[in-house]
């Protein structure tokens, strides 16, 4: 068998261990006719800001599609939660439509014709909020996720931290595939070029700070993105970065030694890795890229002298989504974070005791503070 051949079996193969076998359905804009969400109590909604280098679809459901952008695409929607809600657990519908009860859904997508009305909802939405809880929350998603997923898991990660800032999902053309794995490296790589308008975009709001969650392959477009703002020398200097959270990086551990080489003290100090390195879709992901480790299945020890913080998240094995995903699968985890981020000046271990008592409680280890 020749190389070739074995590298497509070992995608094909890895695939079950980073994907289920079948997707649930696309859900943007399909409510429930039967069941109205202004008609069911105690449900809880989410205002949240999309910024996409994806092909808008005609596909209902989908709203954006697997196909790269020339252009940055502007949207918002709402996500329901539904009033049964679990923490760490994202209960969405196998079948439409979605029963707002006991399932999320995601209602009112709106698209936006300029930076300049996209802007000034983020505002309008910002003004909600008192004078120093005025911040965005900037997440951008992983491999292997359509539209659909990446909001979904951003409204349960706002619901289950409690963050009570802005939401702005940044959603990059991933093939959501599983074997499409290359196509979504190189979808990443390629967004990183809108970073920069996006950075503008958030700047141009009433924003007081912004917090930076990545996740997965997601890290690695982020990454690249502070590294290119260091260089064009505006990092930090649009807004202020309060934390920068990099859950399961799927990073080669050498290129992330050469992108914080690159980056300055100040933003090296905010920068916090959940690591795990019972991480099942890193190993998979390890074998595709020749047996480099990932950065977010490595040991701790491995950051030494680094100047990020590592939360070693290995021990942890109460995730509803996996060993990848256990920033929102674990309710202690998830919880963990939300006390972080909500704190003045973001996730510092130790800040306040309440913060102290939850590292203290639950089975993680925090190295590099």
């Amino acid at each position: 068998m020749n190389m070739q051949k074995r590298d497509i079996l070992g995608l094909l193969l890895a695939a079950p261990l980073l994907a289920g076998c079948s997707r649930p359905p696309e859900l943007v804009g399909i409510e429930n006719p039967a069941l109205p969400d202004e008609s069911i109590a105690q449900l809880r909604r989410h205002k949240m800001f999309i910024a996409t280098t994806r092909q808008a679809s005609e596909v209902v459901g989908a709203f954006y599609s697997a196909e790269r952008a020339p252009e940055l695409g502007l949207a918002s929607v709402v996500a329901t939660v539904p009033p049964t809600h679990k923490v760490g657990a994202l209960e969405r519908p196998e079948k439409l439509p979605p029963d707002p009860r006991t399932e999320f859904s995601i209602i009112d997508p709106v698209v936006y014709a300029s930076a300049r009305s996209f802007a000034g909802e983020i505002d309008r939405e910002l003004a909600r909020r008192p004078p120093g809880r005025r911040r965005i929350l900037l997440f951008v998603h992983g491999y292997n996720n359509t539209t659909s997923d990446a909001i979904l898991r951003l409204a349960q990660f706002v619901e289950d931290t409690g963050y009570d800032g802005v939401p702005v999902l940044l959603a990059w053309a991933s093939a959501a595939r599983a074997p499409r794995y290359v196509y979504d490296m190189n979808s990443a790589l390629i967004a990183r070029s809108k970073l920069d308008d996006i950075a503008g975009l958030l700047a141009g709001t009433r924003a007081e700070s912004v917090d930076i969650f990545a996740h997965s392959m997601g890290t690695l477009l982020t990454m690249e993105g502070l590294v290119d703002s260091q260089q064009r020398g505006t990092l930090g200097r649009r807004h202020m970065i309060n934390t920068i959270i990099l859950a399961s990086p799927d990073i080669d551990i050498d290129l992330f030694r050469t992108q914080i080489a690159m980056l300055p003290p100040e933003i090296r100090s905010k920068i916090y890795l959940l690591v795990s390195r019972d991480d099942r879709a890193l190993l998979a992901s390890r074998r595709i890229a020749g047996g480099v480790p990932r950065v977010g299945a490595a040991h701790a020890a491995e950051f030494e002298g680094l100047g990020v913080t590592v939360i070693d998240l290995s021990r942890i094995s109460d995730s509803s989504s996996g060993s990848h995903s256990k920033f929102a699968g674990s309710p202690e985890v998830v919880r963990l974070i939300g006390a972080g981020l909500n704190q003045p000046g973001g996730l510092r271990a130790g800040r306040t005791p309440a913060l102290s008592d939850m590292l203290t409680a639950i089975p993680i280890s925090v190295t590099g503070r």
